[in-house]
């Protein structure tokens, strides 16, 4: 993959690489290695962010759910985001007037964005970006998709759809134009939608022995939140032939091939 972004990359323009996958696929990691290589070994200026860094404050999100749905105060799906802000720093990072930035970052113990002071600086323009986020290149489902709810947060919390057409409307606008300005995309297929509810499962079990985040969630409430995310993952996972490498995941989480 560092071969292939290496060869493809253009001249003296920055290389957005788009890294998507479900909770738990492992997407911290493999970004966090591409990058190693690409630095390390192929010399170059790579920047590694993360969508959930863009997440809207506690206090923005609280006002979403009281104006839109309850259901957007639970940061994750399209609309928590600051779209505008992610627009905005992709476009600055592709132009060829580069200005220097700050990133935004976000404790997600705290359920909020950090003190400004603490966001990252990018003073020289990457070569290489690695954006990562779960639901990069989703594409939005037509309203008879949208009408069958795809599990018990959707039956109780979602009946009238509001919740779920507010997201597919951000899909078809707002991302849409965020993921035009990724030049290729890595997509982690896991084997079934099952893998995405164990793997993070595990994640959350390494939070707790680590003791890295006081905020640790139990199997019930990981089960509930995840639920937020089922209906995009399972769709992206249905339309995925489109994207620019497919890396296959196999039952114990490692790399079973990789499609280009």
């Amino acid at each position: 993959i560092c071969f292939w972004i290496n060869k493809n990359k253009p001249q003296n323009k920055t290389f957005i690489i788009g890294l998507a996958g479900g909770q738990g696929t492992g997407k911290t990691t493999i970004s966090s290695l591409i990058r190693l290589i690409l630095t390390n070994y192929f010399k170059l200026n790579v920047f590694k962010v993360s969508i959930d860094d863009f997440y809207r404050t506690r206090k923005e999100r609280l006002r979403l759910s009281k104006s839109k749905h309850t259901l957007l105060l639970t940061r994750g799906v399209p609309g928590t985001h600051d779209h505008k802000m992610i627009y905005s720093s992709l476009k600055n990072l592709k132009s060829k007037n580069f200005k220097s930035l700050r990133i935004p970052q976000f404790d997600k113990s705290r359920d909020n964005r950090k003190n400004k002071k603490n966001w990252i600086k990018i003073k020289k323009k990457p070569n290489i970006i690695i954006f990562e986020g779960w639901c990069l290149g989703a594409k939005p489902q037509t309203l008879h998709e949208l009408k069958k709810p795809v599990n018990l947060l959707e039956k109780k919390r979602d009946t009238n759809k509001s919740w779920r057409i507010k997201v597919n409307e951000e899909l078809k606008s707002n991302y849409k134009k965020i993921f035009k300005l990724i030049d290729n995309l890595i997509y982690l297929k896991v084997p079934s939608y099952n893998h995405v509810l164990k793997w993070r499962l595990l994640q959350e079990k390494k939070l707790r022995y680590s003791n890295k985040s006081k905020n640790v969630m139990n199997n019930k409430q990981i089960k509930k939140f995840i639920m937020h995310f089922e209906r995009v993952t399972k769709s992206m996972m249905k339309n995925i032939k489109k994207n620019d490498i497919i890396i296959n995941l196999d039952n114990q989480h490692k790399i079973k091939s990789i499609i280009n």
